[in-house]
């Protein structure tokens, strides 16, 4: 018989003798023939999965498997590649197209005019991009993106709020006034280009604490599909000369390196607060505010962006930062009324396990000067209680105590138009 295996000592082929033959025979056709079979397609399952991972790791992660690394062609590579030296492209001279010629800034060093590498096509270079340069014969050989500071990075919202327009009670018109602020010159900007006007580029939101300015704020994050910007007031205000106001170029940079952009400055009034003559801290932070007004309608045009700032004191801004052109629309958000607490109460108790027939007119009767966020904190308190009786249901016992609690036992801030006033 022609079948052979390769032998341990010497490595030759020898033929099996017939008794090996019918010994291997009665082994596949008796019961090791159905583990072989397992055998076999457990390994088939276990090559697919093998493969899968690897399409995986290909398709996520940009790594390729394992089994095709090569480490020591890579440390080679490293080895050979020199080090590339970060540029600034400031002008693009005439000449032949296809060999043009650029100049390129270096620091400490002076400007040069140089060509491009071997790898790059004339249209991927334009004037004012950071570029890598080699150091033997400086030659452009990569574009590199816009250099921003880690913290403006940071600003950009990534991930949409669950918050819609129906979560903001009591609020009604002044979400209306919100949507033809923002929503309406993105979605629709040919009613405006009809009339011959430009849309309103921003708006004051003011109001007492509580009362819904950020929550509006995030519903219109979650609505528009915009570019969503959010910066607070204080992480404008550095400890250096001038680095607030270059925060404050950086993220109107990133905002036009947008299509459509919305900034929300949250609490405008830690750097937009009227201008003095003290000398000290504050010149800094006059600094900042300057550079907020030169953005908002300076030289440059400010293009597809929309700018809100919210503030729950705004008699202490600078008159300067609210003048139309700059801020064109001052929404109020007062005090909810009736109607408005009681869908508070039904917003924030959805979600709750409450027992049948609470009368929620009657709560929202009991908190006249309540604005939404003690509206909120009385429905936490009212499950806090039915936690304390170990029920399974909030009461409207369990209301009526919060609202005493919350309402009327609490020292803390009004909620009136005078703002900052203890009761």
């Amino acid at each position: 018989m022609a079948t052979h295996v390769e032998g341990d000592a010497d490595k030759k082929a020898r033929p099996l003798s017939e008794a090996d033959v019918k010994l291997l025979k009665s082994y596949l056709a008796g019961p090791y023939a159905s583990h072989i079979t397992q055998l076999e397609e457990d390994i088939k399952v276990l090559d697919k999965k093998v493969h899968d991972t690897a399409c995986i790791h290909e398709q996520g992660t940009g790594l390729a498997p394992q089994i095709r690394w090569d480490l020591a062609a890579d440390r080679q590579a490293l080895q050979e590649e020199q080090s590339l030296q970060v540029v600034k492209c400031t002008t693009k001279l005439g000449g032949d197209e296809e060999q043009p010629r650029y100049v390129i800034d270096m620091p400490r060093m002076g400007k040069f005019v140089v060509g491009l590498g071997e790898r790059l096509a004339p249209t991927d270079i334009e004037e004012g991009m950071r570029v890598g340069i080699d150091h033997q014969r400086l030659r452009i050989q990569i574009p590199l993106p816009t250099k921003l500071d880690s913290a403006v990075s940071m600003m950009q919202v990534e991930e949409r709020p669950d918050v819609t327009y129906g979560d903001v009670g009591g609020c009604d018109e002044q979400i209306k006034r919100l949507i033809e602020v923002v929503e309406l010159p993105l979605l629709d900007p040919d009613r405006f280009i009809r009339l011959g006007m430009e849309p309103p580029r921003g708006a004051l939101l003011c109001g007492p604490p509580g009362t819904g300015k950020t929550l509006a704020a995030r519903a219109v994050a979650n609505r528009s599909d915009a570019a969503f910007i959010r910066v607070i007031g204080s992480e404008l205000v550095q400890r250096y000369v001038g680095e607030g106001a270059r925060l404050v170029r950086e993220i109107f940079k990133l905002a036009r390196s947008k299509k459509a952009a919305i900034i929300f400055f949250d609490e405008i009034d830690a750097v937009g607060g009227t201008r003095t003559d003290e000398e000290g801290g504050d010149n800094e932070v006059q600094r900042t505010m300057l550079e907020i007004m030169v953005q908002l309608d300076g030289f440059d045009a400010r293009g597809n962006i929309k700018v809100l700032l919210a503030t729950n004191r705004p008699d202490i801004l600078d008159p300067a930062l609210l003048r139309p052109g700059r801020v064109d629309r001052r929404i109020e958000f007062e005090l909810p009324d009736l109607t408005g607490r009681e869908r508070i109460f039904r917003i924030h108790s959805r979600g709750m396990s409450l027992e049948r027939g609470i009368r929620f007119e009657l709560l929202a009767r009991l908190c006249p000067s309540a604005t939404g966020a003690d509206i909120r904190s009385v429905c936490t308190e009212a499950g806090m209680f039915a936690i304390r009786a170990r029920r399974r249901c909030a009461t409207e016992d369990d209301f009526l105590k919060a609202v005493h609690k919350v309402v009327h036992d609490y020292q803390k801030f009004s909620s009136t138009p005078k703002y900052m006033a203890y009761r």
